[in-house]
């Protein structure tokens, strides 16, 4: 059996350290939600609608997922390394352009260019991939999303009191601070783990029909993409109830939305915990069950007329908790179906379940009314969860049928 590659810190002869990883996974992740409790201040500024500036969350999920499609080949041809300094240089330059943005529609073109970061989030999972094989890489991803899970966890907070002391510009000058640190760790830190290959990018990019062929790679990307789905729209949706159904402030909005990122970090223990034990297949279908509970009780509670902001983001907890066990063994899943195109994978699975984030996101967005309150939001969030349980039996049913334990 091969030996796990040994990383030692600031080393660029050896992979990456975890501590690398998770900066890499934190930093793609600080950047969807950290300025989220200063859409309502920075529509003010812009003199525009509501539902304009949150396009800056399904814009900037509608780049990571094309982005993605490009990652992954382009990692496997060239090599981690330099695809990855190369994200985030763009990053930084986005970042910069949305700070003096003049107006509303550059604000969002430098949105939609700070995508690039997503470059980090996708090869912390390819990395891994390279590093350890199968039910291994599920739980080493777990725990690199568990610590990435903290900034979410603590990045809105942060973002809700920075906007209140120093106005919606701060988030945007502690992403590029992050993004700068985030660099120059990589630059003396991350050894390469998939060497440039000899073939073309035309050979590189023939593993998108491969993968689409497979069932079992389908399925787990599309477990996935529903479940992430319905925090995606979660994000696109909690700003707008917050602050025009329950009357939040910016700041306790921002205390409020790290809610799912809490579950989150737990979900990612437990995932970590118990995925070589209980297989991936049972931790993808626990965590897509315990997810759907926490939107169906939620919905139950608005049926009811008995829902508060604390209830409605005490029951996302559960939505972030199941996705912490899911996602970890879907990603791992994709990822194991054909190992030799692991990067290929992850960008071509990313898009899909960022895509589809995208999507739900900025349905959202649209769809949500003083007058409507929560009912929309929560059902197309229930709708999602459930599919992730289909498409995860539908992996079950696969392997049987194909006689894969």
């Amino acid at each position: 059996m091969a030996q796990k590659p040994i990383s030692r810190f600031l080393d660029r002869t050896t992979p990456p350290h975890i501590a690398t990883l998770v900066l890499m996974a934190g930093t793609s992740a600080m950047s969807m939600n950290v300025f989220l409790p200063a859409l309502p201040e920075m529509t003010e500024y812009f003199g525009t609608k509501y539902s304009v500036m949150q396009l800056s969350i399904a814009i900037f999920l509608a780049v990571n997922a094309t982005m993605q499609l490009a990652i992954g080949p382009l990692s496997d041809r060239f090599g981690r390394r330099p695809v990855l300094i190369g994200g985030i240089l763009i990053f930084l330059a986005a970042t910069l352009g949305a700070i003096f943005a003049p107006s509303a529609q550059i604000f969002l073109l430098m949105r939609a260019a700070q995508a690039g970061i997503v470059t980090a989030m996708v090869l912390s999972r390819a990395i891994v991939r390279d590093m350890v094989p199968g039910e291994e890489a599920a739980q080493m991803i777990a725990y690199v999303t568990m610590g990435m899970s903290l900034v979410p966890m603590v990045a809105p907070t942060v973002g809700g009191y920075l906007t209140t002391l120093f106005g919606w510009q701060s988030s945007f000058w502690l992403l590029f601070a992050v993004g700068l640190l985030l660099l120059v760790t990589v630059y003396f830190d991350a050894g390469e783990t998939a060497p440039k290959s000899q073939g073309s990018m035309r050979d590189a990019l023939r593993g998108f029909p491969e993968l689409m062929r497979s069932q079992r790679f389908l399925g787990y990307a599309i477990s996935a993409a529903t479940a992430s789905g319905a925090y995606f729209a979660f994000l696109g949706g909690a700003p707008f109830l917050g602050s025009h159904v329950f009357g939040l402030t910016e700041d306790r909005l921002g205390l409020y939305m790290a809610a799912p990122a809490v579950g989150y970090f737990f979900g990612n223990f437990l995932a970590g915990k118990f995925s070589a034990r209980l297989g991936m297949n049972a931790m993808i279908l626990i965590g897509a069950a315990v997810c759907s509970a926490g939107v169906l009780a939620s919905l139950c509670l608005f049926l009811l007329e008995r829902a508060t902001a604390e209830s409605f983001f005490a029951f996302i907890t559960l939505l972030g908790l199941g996705n912490g066990m899911q996602l970890p063994n879907s990603i791992a899943g994709s990822l194991s179906v054909r190992p030799h195109l692991a990067g290929t994978a992850a960008g071509l699975g990313g898009a899909m379940y960022i895509g589809g984030g995208a999507v739900l996101s900025a349905f959202a967005g649209s769809v949500l009314t003083e007058d409507g309150g929560a009912m929309p939001l929560m059902v197309i969030m229930l709708c999602a969860s459930f599919s992730s349980i289909l498409a995860a039996l539908w992996v079950v049913h696969r392997e049987r049928a194909l006689g894969i334990r």
